[in-house]
């Protein structure tokens, strides 16, 4: 798996998750969404979810690999929900220490 990371997303306007997100923040999160799964797809994310609340306690991870801590922040801030102010995020080490072998119907 390399070197992982995790960054910890939140929304910048709590009130987007639970109102209507304006038409920016909803173009801005479909391109987020778009980011991760290229990324998912190529290997590079091994998790990505939020949790289901609409609070100001909402939050979401994306667990990844990277070469070293700099590649890690440049992965975090190309994605567009960071890059475009709609979710602040935090970059954190981590290490995976049990992962499962799901099949992937069982991980959606």
């Amino acid at each position: 798996m390399g070197t992982q990371f995790l960054y910890r997303l939140t929304p910048t306007r709590a009130a987007m998750l639970s109102e209507a997100p304006t038409d920016r923040e909803a173009d801005t999160v479909a391109r987020h969404f778009a980011y991760l799964e290229g990324l998912t797809r190529s290997g590079v994310v091994h998790l990505a979810g939020r949790t289901d609340t609409t609070d100001a306690e909402t939050f979401g991870i994306v667990v990844f690999s990277a070469k070293d801590e700099q590649e890690a922040q440049e992965r975090m801030l190309a994605d567009p929900a960071v890059r475009d102010g709609v979710m602040s995020a935090v970059l954190y080490p981590f290490r995976v220490a049990l992962w499962s072998e799901m099949d992937e119907e069982a991980r959606r």
